[in-house]
Parts: structure tokens; sequence; C-alpha cells
């Protein structure tokens, strides 16, 4: 199955095409541009290189959340207008399981972890063995406290991924949790990976069509947050 893959979840946007497991064009920036700005101009650059043609793809993934409010939406965005252009099927996969497969070969638990500021990261916990990955727990927004909470007593060392991997990192092993950061080209989330995580989520049944993918955010946005917190107020005086 060959697929177009986008990832435009933190301050990195990248592109790319796998076919049954294998990367066949890739790529990657994280200059500061905004994505609105760098994604289609990317994505026709790579497939002109490639001399490939979305034509020839057979779905278009893209990291549906968690992340950047604003990244999550440009990439929904643009694969849904790809697909729909296209008449492509879309699968939708999640952030974080999507990171996970950049390590998927080493043996053992994955964490990984995104800033979700305010305290907290967007987290989720797999087990990695023999080149696949079993979920330990759902997408979730939690504080880095409860993440140590929960893996304390264990002791198989933990490989962190994400861009909040760093950050997991210096707070975990202050509080005695086994841990380490994956190599620096593996820590970053990636289009290739989410091109392998959709691949699988195909082959189980997750086509859609464009109409039916929705962004995955866990929480609500600052916006959204200050509207509810002033509707409060007014209902109160």
């Amino acid at each position: 199955m060959r697929i177009l893959a986008l990832e435009t979840s933190a301050k990195a946007v990248s592109a790319a095409v796998t076919e049954d497991g294998r990367l066949l064009a890739s790529a990657y920036q994280a200059t500061g541009l905004t994505h609105s700005r760098t994604l289609m101009p990317m994505v026709e650059a790579m497939l002109a290189n490639a001399e490939l043609s979305l034509s020839e793809c057979d779905a278009v993934a893209v990291a549906r959340g968690p992340g950047s409010f604003t990244g999550i939406r440009i990439g929904v965005a643009a694969a849904k207008g790809l697909a729909f252009g296209a008449d492509k099927p879309v699968v939708g996969v999640s952030t974080l399981e999507a990171m996970a497969w950049n390590v998927a070969f080493a043996d053992g638990r994955v964490v990984c972890a995104m800033d979700a500021r305010r305290g907290q990261i967007y987290n989720a916990v797999f087990q990695a063995r023999g080149g696949t990955l079993s979920r330990l727990c759902p997408d979730r927004a939690i504080s880095l406290e409860e993440l140590a909470a929960e893996l304390a007593g264990n002791q198989e060392p933990s490989l962190l991924v994400g861009d909040g991997a760093e950050l997991s990192l210096h707070y975990l092993t202050a509080h005695g949790i086994s841990c380490r950061l994956a190599p620096p080209h593996l820590v970053m989330q990636c289009a290739a990976s989410v091109g392998a995580a959709a691949e699988r989520a195909a082959l189980a049944g997750g086509l859609q069509t464009a109409q039916e993918l929705v962004p995955v955010y866990l929480r609500l946005s600052q916006a959204e947050r200050e509207r509810n917190e002033r509707m409060k107020k007014e209902q109160m005086k």
C-alpha cells in the first residue's frame, strides 16, 4: 500500500511517501516557518523530485493529534483537501502512536511525550517487541508527576520520544525513574512514522473518507477555555 503521509503536530513539518513498510520519499523542515506556508510546497516538491503523483498513492495519512492546535488543524485540512481532490481515502493516526514507530525496533517500553504546556504533557506508553508495538494506555494529557508515579517501580528503562522527551527526561531522572532519550534523529515526530502507523491502521480497517476525518485535541484550546471562563463569570453575576 502506497501512502502519502503528513506530520504537522509540532514545530517541525514533514511529508513522506511510504509503501509496504518502505520509505520512498520524504521531506522535513524545522526552521520556524509556518506550516500553512511550507506544507503544500513541500509535498509538491517531494512528489515532483521523486517522480511520484498523488494519483499513484492509495491513501493520504495525517497525524490528527494530539499536538499544536494550529498545526493539527493545518495538517488535517491539507489531508482532507488532498484526499477529496484526488478521490482517495484518508487515515488519521495518533501523533503519539506514530512517534512510537520511530523506535519500534528497540525492544522495551516507549514513552511518548509532547509538551502540552500548563504543567502537562500529551502522553501514551507502548511496549516495543520484535518490531511491533503494543499500546499500554490511551492517549492522554497528564502531569509529569502522574507519569512518574505510574512508571515508578518498573525496572525496565523507558525510551523517550517526542518534542516533550527532554522535558520528561529531566523530571523523571530527578525522581529516580530509569529512562533515556531516543537517538537525536529518532526523537521527533516525522511523516515517515505516520506512514508506518497508517499502513497498519489501514490494514485493520482504518480507512475513512475525507469528510469523516476529524482532529483529536484531547483538551480545549486556550480560546475555548477563556470563553468558558467568561461564560461562567457572566452566569454568576
